[in-house]
Parts: structure tokens; C-alpha cells; sequence
């Protein structure tokens, strides 16, 4: 079976969460290495906000219960970004059998996209 999510969002619409609410809305989201590396870099927020809800649409319709603190989205030197579960995200994804989750993201002026695809064991 194969386990895929996409989503795209405004760059604008994370500037303007920021803006609202600040640290409450950057630390219910985000990581706090995710924060160290992005904190002042809403494309990158953005890009990282969408590859959040890829991954929960990659594990499908029963993800109730997942903080998007349980999904963590970090690149390496080389730029390439990786996907880390925890708490009930990685226990719904051993119950799909995950092995890892793949991503791609990229973003323009405007627009955040991200990819997931799930590899099973």
C-alpha cells in the first residue's frame, strides 16, 4: 500500500500567524531544533508547516490524537530534509507498518509545498 500526502499554503498565512500569536502559536507547531534553525525564516516555517500536514495526510484519515510537535521536519548540510516521528505519530505509523517517511519541499515567493511518501518494511 502506498501512504502519500501533499499540501501547499500561503507563505503569507504563517507571517500572519506569527503575527497573531507569536511564540504560543511558533512553539505549538514547531520543535525547538526546528525553531533554532527557522525562527526567522517564514519561507522555511512555511515549507515546514506544510510538510506537517503532508505527513498527517500521509498517515492517513485516524491521525486524532497527533501534536504537530510529534512531527519534526530538518534538513541536513547538504539541504535535504528529513522526517522525524514521536509519540503517537510514530505509534500510528508503526501501526501502517512505516518504516520511513520520505519529503520533498519547496517553496516560491508566495507558496510552501511539501510531499511525503511512506515506505513500508
Amino acid at each position: 500500500m502506498n501512504y502519500i500526502g501533499i499540501d501547499i499554503i500561503e507563505i503569507t498565512r504563517i507571517k500572519n500567524a506569527i503575527s497573531r500569536w507569536g511564540e504560543s502559536f511558533l512553539h505549538r507547531v514547531y520543535t525547538d531544533p526546528e525553531l533554532k534553525l527557522y525562527y526567522n525564516k517564514p519561507s522555511s516555517l512555511a515549507t515546514r508547516f506544510a510538510g506537517k500536514e503532508a505527513v498527517m495526510k500521509a498517515l492517513g484519515p485516524q491521525t486524532k490524537g497527533i501534536s504537530w510537535r510529534e512531527i519534526e521536519i530538518l534538513s541536513d548540510p547538504g539541504g535535504k530534509p528529513s522526517v522525524r516521528l514521536c509519540g503517537e505519530a510514530q505509534n500510528r505509523a508503526n501501526s501502517l507498518g512505516l518504516d520511513k517517511l520520505a519529503i520533498s519541499l519547496s517553496h516560491s515567493k508566495e507558496y510552501a509545498i511539501a510531499l511525503v511518501a511512506g515506505e513500508t518494511k
